[in-house]
């Protein structure tokens, strides 16, 4: 790439992050399709693993102080810059109104890192994207005020359905200097931030995709031998809202005539509590914890396991999945799907067809996987159907298309 700065510019929570492939695959696909444009991080990375995404990704990474206090001269030298642009008396007069009905630290670092990214962008900069909607928003939201410039976001789950409706309402109206357009992944999602917004074409409907080139062809999947155990295999983070703390209350249930064992990949909060529920439980011994692997680790247990398995569920402050890509990652491997009709998760597994989604109690879900492992024939037909479901329906190729559009029309296209 030359060194010309770039006229996007994209904010992200933290990069590189595993758990969020879903944007490097989606910015390395426009980055493909010629856009140019730099990363701005309002976290730095804490994972000890990269996606080999990351390492195509050919722009500069920029991180915003993480906390105000860390980078204080930083911080200073950017608000006495940020004063001085057109927009920052009515950035300031949006941040007070928020803050007022938000009364929290993180609203004021939210504008604290507003202020140096207004300052530090390039004069090239002609718009801003945000991955989420609730703290990226909010950050180029103010910025772009400041700087007079059109601002965008992709919203996906937890940012969707645990922010206020009054601050989702706010960035999808012109009249409260919202976004020129948002994206989101489900369409229920889709539903939802269109109901908000002054104008429902505000919204696109994007899935993901797969981008399918980064997968090899699925295995040719012999039938298990007799005495071979049914290898379960789980993806994602060790949060509430994945719901393993029911898997492992289900697999307590497996008869013990079932040889079963269940392996996982993901870090997370709960994995304490969850290894150690697991040994209460007494099964222990048939867990295999393989903490955060990178995505040909993941793909190379895809492709021996009997079984994906993700039984999510609301968490308790509202957060939930959206649709997850290890979902259609598992589908690329003919892998069989069990999952829980949570958010959009029905949008690409119709149960029974594509699938089983069970409801997310442990006998539910116990019963399932003894449905799925004692029945190989309808299980393999089922992802089968997913794998064609995938192909003809959920290609990363038409959404890139579409977000290139949006992102031409609001002036930053590729030169």
């Amino acid at each position: 790439m030359t060194s010309t700065p770039p006229k996007l510019a994209v904010l992200v929570k933290g990069w590189p992050r595993l758990s969020e492939t879903f944007i490097a695959q989606e910015l390395v696909a426009l980055q493909d399709a010629g856009h140019r444009f730099d990363i701005w991080s309002l976290r730095h990375p804490t994972d000890v693993k990269r996606h080999p995404l990351h390492d195509r990704f050919e722009g500069r990474v920029h991180y915003l102080p993480e906390y105000l206090y860390q980078e204080p001269d930083r911080v200073r030298a950017a608000r006495h810059l940020a004063q001085g642009l057109p927009g920052y008396a009515q950035a300031y007069r949006v941040w007070r109104a928020d803050l007022r009905r938000d009364p929290t630290h993180n609203r004021i670092r939210r504008f604290g890192q507003a202020c140096v990214l207004a300052a530090e962008l390039p004069q090239a900069t002609r718009a801003m994207y945000a991955h989420f909607m609730h703290t990226p928003s909010s950050v180029a939201r103010y910025a772009a005020i400041m700087r007079g410039l059109p601002w965008s976001f992709s919203a996906h789950a937890k940012d969707i359905w645990t922010s206020p409706d009054w601050e989702k309402s706010e960035k999808l109206r012109a009249s409260t200097h919202g976004a020129a357009f948002g994206a989101t992944c489900t369409a229920v999602g889709a539903e939802h931030l269109r109901s908000l917004a002054d104008d429902p074409r505000r919204v696109d409907l994007i899935y993901h995709g797969l981008d399918l080139t980064r997968f090899p062809p699925p295995p040719d999947r012999t039938p298990r031998a007799p005495n071979d155990p049914f290898h379960m295999l789980s993806v994602g983070r060790l949060v509430e809202k994945k719901g393993f703390d029911r898997l492992i209350d289900a697999l307590a249930m497996l008869p013990g005539e079932l040889n079963w064992h269940w392996t996982h990949i993901g870090g997370g909060t709960l994995g304490k509590a969850l290894q150690e529920r697991a040994l209460a439980a007494g099964v222990a011994h048939r867990i295999t914890w393989k903490g955060a692997c990178d995505q040909p680790e993941v793909i190379a247990a895809m492709r021996e396991a009997n079984l994906f398995v993700l039984p999510s569920r609301i968490a308790s402050d509202g957060d939930r999945d959206g649709l997850p890509n290890v979902l259609m990652e598992a589908a690329s491997q003919r892998l069989p799907i069990l999952s829980t009709p949570i958010s959009a998760i029905p949008e690409f597994i119709e149960t029974g067809r594509h699938g089983i989604l069970s409801d997310d109690d442990p006998a539910a879900l116990a019963s399932a996987m003894i449905q799925m492992a004692t029945d190989p024939g309808e299980t393999a037909a089922m992802a089968d159907a997913a794998y064609d479901r995938l192909i003809a329906d959920f290609r990363m190729d038409p959404g890139i298309a579409r977000l290139s559009q949006r992102l031409n029309a609001l002036g930053a296209g590729p030169d």
